[in-house]
């Protein structure tokens, strides 16, 4: 299993694995985890469900769809929904990309300690070319929900 990887340049907290990121949000009554994608993405794809764990992610989608440009609110549009400095926020995307930009973004603006969920929600393409067996929240068996 994937433990905590500490990022090498200090521009975010690092990677941890989905599991690691479960119980922390679950030890953590302040830890927030973001899912970063887009609004197609969590309507087609699913979501994160931490109904479990008493709390609801936020969502704010790090780029735009479908231009696919970095959303220039998305500090402005988290602080909206309650995240200040010194909260521990655990982003997350489809494989792990975004969500690391995100996080990286957000430790400039002074928040954090910030990490990147590693494997995102569906994971790394398998030989078969589909997401979701190989790593990520889903093939880690975690909660989500579909609409």
């Amino acid at each position: 299993m994937l433990a905590s990887v500490k990022a090498g340049d200090d521009d975010y907290a690092g990677d941890v694995a989905t599991t690691e990121a479960w119980n922390r949000l679950a030890n953590d009554p302040t830890a927030q985890l973001i899912d970063v994608r887009t609004q197609p993405e969590w309507s087609f794809v699913g979501t994160p469900d931490l109904g479990k764990l008493g709390k609801r992610p936020l969502f704010v989608s790090w780029q735009v769809y479908p231009e696919m440009s970095v959303n220039p609110r998305f500090a402005e549009e988290l602080s909206a929904q309650g995240v200040v400095p010194g909260q521990a926020l655990y982003f997350i995307c489809r494989s792990g990309a975004r969500s690391r930009a995100a996080a990286k973004a957000m430790t400039a603006a002074g928040f954090g300690p910030c990490y990147n969920v590693a494997g995102g929600f569906e994971g790394d393409l398998d030989a078969d070319k589909r997401r979701g067996r190989l790593n990520g929240w889903k093939a880690a068996g975690l909660a989500w929900v579909q609409s």
